[in-house]
């Protein structure tokens, strides 16, 4: 193809896909308006700065909440808590206090004391011990380029005028970077750092965009223009690629393509085993979108809804009336089918602006989930009486995020008795516990004896069996959903679960790979993201369950 040798990168993998084109350098970090800012400030020139520094806040607080509404409307609603938490770091209390003793007793500009300050923060959360903080570290220098961005005047973002289609080679993204990357149709990303676990690659996968980090030295390179073939699914990518290796490339992508349409075309049907045992496939969804895509896609149901999306970027949480609103307009195209409302999992790394980051020095192993609801009882109040008015209308029912012990489903009960007892209603949804902790395993036949049925969440029972925080790429040889230790969990659970409906709702789930383990271990239920519902009922018809529970 020409004169130039083949050069092979071999990275990380996170985020999957086939993808080529010309290669971009791009510097996502904005370091062009470092030195737009003077710091020969006299002592009567403070208060303006501060000033300055106040209605820059303002602005991009606004963009931090309209972003956060967008980003649940297109892409989803988890990860719109991303610039939730943006928001709520940029109005910290501290924070702005620093800012302004760096004005007035330095005597610099807003600008200066925004880069000093919030790298001063970034560090800080770098030394700290816990996972989620370090991860804090990204967030504060995004917020830092976005309000020296302010400061100067600037509102082009430093990627905005990368190529269509092209490659973006860079040394790391932030959360924001992704957005624009989507509305450029990037083809693909080439990084030097960046975990799988980072916000920026969750973004990638949820987008589609194929992505591979650790790629050392690229950047140096400048391998600008250059044509690329990535190959994201093995962490590779090809730089100046010889003829076979395109002609391979390409018949690569058709038989991919070629095996996802056979799969779409047979996804509207019972998803049976080789020996004729039907197994449920359903869908996560977060908004009427997911929905309708995972019903064209084949779901029977949805598995699990989350109504985060209801919360997502507000400063006072949703009344009942509003949050009704919200679930039936993103249930509408289920309508008929079984659906799982899953009360909202907030807590550890996922604040919410009405509640702040809660003071613990571990989040992961404090308020989450139920434990939080209980503790802010008129939350949990608000989303059972919606609930219990949606049932009228949808084949509903409840799920219980990070149930721990049997007490935490006794306290939901209750209260949904009380509730129902109040507004004259008989029958209640069934109620369900979300088993995420080897403790809930472990206490199944107590837990069980207050549900209707339980659902596995392996994400955070992987991160809970090996002590693994699943976002720390140092520990990430540690997180291993697919290990024996999960399915040996996952048999006892659904042994001790008695006649209680199993379901698992994991990443674990969507694996085909790993389908045939899954429904040995008794699962009978499966609840996965929409496009990957397809392969999934494809991998199903492939087992045989005879003579398995």
């Amino acid at each position: 193809m020409n004169a130039v040798t083949p050069q092979i990168y071999v990275g990380t993998s996170i985020s999957p896909g086939l993808a080529e084109g010309p290669l971009h350098v791009g510097d996502p970090l904005g370091g062009y308006f470092d030195g737009w800012f003077a710091n020969d400030l006299g002592p009567h020139d403070s208060d303006e700065e501060i000033s300055r520094l106040d209605r820059a806040t303002l602005s991009i607080s606004e963009e931090l909440l309209a972003l956060a509404e967008k980003v649940e409307r297109e892409i989803d609603a988890k990860l719109a808590q991303v610039f939730s938490v943006h928001h709520i770091l940029l109005e910290d209390a501290s924070l702005k206090a620093e800012l302004r003793r760096e004005i007035t007793e330095n005597l610099v500009s807003a600008g200066s004391a925004v880069k000093t300050v919030f790298l001063r923060w970034e560090n800080r959360f770098l030394l700290m011990e816990s996972q989620i903080a370090r991860d804090k570290g990204d967030d504060m220098r995004d917020l830092s380029r976005r309000l020296r961005g302010a400061l100067a005047g600037i509102s082009a973002h430093p990627l905005e005028d990368i190529p269509e289609g092209c490659v973006l080679v860079a040394m790391r993204l932030l959360p924001s970077d992704t957005m624009i990357l989507r509305s450029r149709s990037t083809a693909a990303v080439l990084l030097e750092y960046g975990s799988h676990g980072s916000h920026s690659a969750l973004f990638a996968r949820e987008m589609g965009l194929p992505c591979i980090s650790g790629l050392a030295g690229l950047v140096a390179t400048k391998p600008i223009g250059a044509h690329s073939l990535v190959e994201a699914d093995h962490g590779k990518v090809t730089i100046h690629p010889a003829r076979n290796q395109v002609e391979e490339f390409h018949a690569e992508v058709r038989r991919k393509k070629a095996a996802s349409r056979l799969a779409l075309e047979h996804a509207k049907g019972p998803a049976l085993t080789r020996d004729r045992v039907r197994i449920a496939v359903m869908a996560n969804v977060g908004n009427a979108d997911d929905t309708r895509m995972a019903i064209e896609s084949g779901a029977e149901g949805v598995g699990l809804y989350r109504i985060e999306q209801a919360y997502i970027g507000r400063s006072q949480p949703p009344s009942a009336e509003e949050l009704f609103e919200e679930m039936q307009q993103s249930l509408a195209p289920a309508q008929g089918m079984p659906v799982c409302v899953r009360l909202l999992d907030i807590g550890a790394d996922k604040p919410l602006p009405f509640l702040g980051f809660l003071a613990e020095s571990n989040p992961s192993l404090g308020r989450r989930g139920i434990r939080l609801l209980l503790e802010y009882p008129e939350l949990l109040d608000t989303q059972l009486r919606t609930i219990l008015k949606l049932a009228g209308h949808f084949d509903l029912s409840v799920l219980v995020p990070m149930v721990s012990v049997a007490g935490d489903m006794l306290a939901v009960r209750e209260r949904l008795h009380a509730i129902a007892t109040r507004q004259q209603i008989k029958k209640l949804p069934p109620v369900g516990a979300m088993l995420e902790t080897p403790a809930a395993v472990l206490d199944m036949q107590e837990i069980a004896r207050h549900s209707d049925f339980v659902s596995f969440g392996t994400n955070d029972l992987t991160q809970y069996a090996f002590a693994a925080d699943r976002e720390n790429a140092a520990v990430e040889r540690y997180f291993d959903d697919a290990s024996d230790v999960i399915f040996r969990l996952l048999r006892m659970g659904c042994e001790e679960a008695s006649d209680l409906a199993v379901s698992l709702c994991g990443e674990l789930a969507g694996r085909p790979d790993q389908i045939s383990r899954i429904l040995k271990c008794g699962i009978r239920t499966l609840s996965v993201a929409p496009p990957l519902i397809p392969a999934i009922k494809g991998a199903i018809r492939d087992c045989t369950l005879s003579h398995q529970p």
